[in-house]
């Protein structure tokens, strides 16, 4: 059982309504700011297996994590030339041992990089996390031994060997690395690619990240971190978000032709390493490590693009009701909140754990955990990683949460999707480190779920038309941006792999170009894609540091979508088959854990399925503009 906390519960629906309707907060700045919201990295050094618990800097025990993993690798490497003959007792023992090493690794990188994310500015943080990344590569690469010899154990003495109870434990994970023995080369081309590695794609991830971190944008004199100024974007005055938007391109004007040189060295770089492990395509390898088969893939995009009339309605939509012939891109996200209040730490998270404890009081109390036990860091700081994210690190700790937090409504969705995250990655922690984590197809089920449990607890308690519509335009851009979106960058991404392998390097220009072809796809005559939009590729990371990534959140999001459907029909008795998803984390294929919620992820006709909720949310967003008479006549 997650272990519940002592705060009272969250507001009632008649205070959320209040929240939604009052006046602006007068809470105090902290407060707005989430200023004093910051993690405790510490449970990352201590209680670690075979590590003796001390007192000095968090480098120096990073580097006894380090040592007792190199120690017990030793110790792994009697296996060599071994492993086929070990029968299921001793291939348990074996796999358990390399789980401590990796533990000990994760819990290393985990620290490291969680540190260096809230300053990339740091010299002694990206010191560190360099440091790690070096020592862990060389303890993997000692190991890369085991799973070469365990892939090349004949199929039949292999499947009478995962039989074994010994094995559940890892018996998916085994079943995986076995699904990689086409692609897998021999051991010494093996470690030479590993060790490489430090040096190259994630060095070069490393600085991108770096140069994305230590932009700072002019607006109107102010100067801001670059995820402050894109939260300008959603100013009601079209002209506060043109200046923004213009703010943003000029400050992306000065590092561009570098981080355009560092896209351009990776997608060199998986070009080599695809043609060398005989993946037919640039997106082969991740959707084999998505479990996902290209026809799938390819059903899910070909199935996104021909609904692209979604995206373009809503959009025409809101020209009309931002009382425009159409939008720019810089007019997407702009906010049809009449007040533009700002929201305060306090009040959010109150939010958020009412919505949770509405669906469930057992996830209620994993989210309060992360509010009260410094599980989070929120606040927007110079030189802090942009974005948001949720850090799984390993079963025997717990998550951690990174936000940007700017005091604005959407700011609350998006703690309750990190959350959502985090609750999935906190329950699936008995799976073990094999199995903690679920495929990016299945990585954002819990976040969308838990998003779309506040959305709709929110607008349940709001009566006011206006109100209404812009909760539902909040959402519905929110499904917008995570399946058109995406799917459109996925787009991106495809054309620019093809084109690097065919053309060579790609300019500045080309890659603009690209970027500036595949929106106009998604936003058609509906929205104008402007000059200076055509460099704003140039600061996603899921670009750099995961090539394809970004069509799981499609994935995920339709998934997700289905799974609250599921919710909606059955109610209270739906909750336990949910829980146990998110408890299975990723110790079986996507079709099984989906199967565990009914969903059919096989079915061709699934992803129309999803697209058609998002449509009926376009449906009921123009129903709530006439309701508010902003429609006129």
């Amino acid at each position: 059982m997650v272990e519940m906390s002592a705060e009272p519960p969250g507001p009632g629906l008649s205070t959320l309504s209040a929240m939604v309707a009052t006046e602006p907060t007068t809470a105090p700045d902290p407060d707005l700011t989430a200023a004093e919201v910051a993690w405790d990295l510490e449970p990352l050094l201590t209680g670690a297996p075979g590590v003796e618990d001390a007192t000095g800097t968090g480098p120096e025990r990073v580097a006894a994590l380090l040592a007792e993993a190199e120690r017990r690798a030793e110790g792994l490497a009697d296996h060599r030339g071994r492993v086929a003959a070990l029968d299921a007792a001793g291939l348990a023992g074996a796999m358990r041992e390399l789980a401590t090493v990796q533990e000990l690794i994760e819990r290393a990188g985990s620290y490291a990089s969680l540190w260096f994310s809230t300053n990339t500015a740091d010299a002694e943080r990206g010191a560190l996390l360099q440091r790690v990344r070096e020592q862990g590569t060389a303890i993997t690469t000692r190991l890369l031994f085991f799973e070469l010899e365990w892939a090349a154990v004949d199929d039949e003495r292999a499947e009478a060997l995962l039989t074994a109870d010994e094995l559940a434990f890892c018996r998916h994970h085994l079943r995986r690395v076995r699904a990689r023995r086409p692609h897998l080369l021999s051991e010494p081309e093996e470690r030479i690619l590993s060790e490489k590695e430090v040096t190259g794609r994630s060095a070069w991830a490393r600085l991108f990240s770096e140069l994305t971190s230590a932009i700072e944008v002019d607006v109107d004199g102010d100067r801001q971190p670059l995820m402050t100024a894109l939260s300008r974007l959603s100013a009601p005055e079209r002209d506060v978000r043109r200046r923004a938007a213009e703010a943003v391109t000029e400050a992306l004007r000065p590092g561009l032709r570098t981080r355009a040189f560092i896209f351009n060295t990776l997608l060199a770089d998986k070009a080599t390493d695809d043609r060398l492990r005989s993946f037919p395509h640039w997106l082969a390898s991740r959707n084999l490590d998505n479990e996902a088969s290209d026809e799938s893939v390819e059903a899910l995009v070909a199935a996104v693009r021909a609904r692209y009339d979604v995206p373009q309605r809503w959009y025409r939509l809101k020209a009309r009701l931002l009382g425009l012939d159409r939008l720019a891109d810089y007019d997407r996200a702009a906010s049809l909140e009449t007040d533009d209040r700002q929201v305060g730490w306090a009040e959010a998270t109150r939010i958020v754990v009412d919505s949770y404890a509405s669906f469930s009081d057992e996830l209620a109390g994993v989210v309060r955990r992360f509010i009260d036990e410094g599980w989070v860091d929120a606040p927007a700081r110079p030189a802090k990683r942009g974005g948001a994210f949720c850090a799984y690190t390993v079963p025997s700790v717990h998550p951690f949460v990174l936000l940007n937090w700017t005091s604005r409504m959407d700011d609350v969705l998006t703690l309750a999707h990190e959350l959502g995250h985090g609750v999935h990655a906190y329950l699936a922690r008995d799976q073990g480190i094999f199995h903690h984590s679920t495929p990016l197809t299945l990585a954002e089920t819990a976040s969308v779920f838990g998003e779309t449990v506040t959305f709709n607890r929110l607008l349940a308690a709001t009566d006011d038309p206006n109100a209404r519509l812009a909760l539902l335009a909040e959402q519905l851009e929110g499904g917008i941006a995570t399946v058109f979106r995406q799917t459109a960058m996925n787009r991106f991404e495809h054309l620019a792999h093809t084109a690097r392998r065919e053309q060579g390097e790609l300019s500045v220009e080309q890659l603009g170009e690209l970027w500036a072809q595949t929106q106009a796809e998604l936003f058609g005559d509906a929205v104008e894609v402007t000059e200076g939009y055509r460099s704003w590729w140039s600061y996603i990371p899921h670009f750099i540091d995961v090539p394809g990534y970004v069509y799981a959140y499609a994935y995920g999001q339709l998934l997700a979508l289905s799974v609250y459907r599921r919710y909606e029909q059955r109610g209270a008795g739906f909750v336990p088959q949910y829980l146990e998803l998110l408890r299975a984390g990723g110790s079986a294929p996507p079709e099984e854990l989906a199967a565990i919620v009914d969903c059919d992820l096989a079915d061709p006709g699934f992803w129309d399925g999803g697209i058609d909720i998002i449509e009926a949310q376009l449906a009921a967003a123009e129903q709530a503009a006439r309701d508010a008479g902003r429609l006129g006549a």
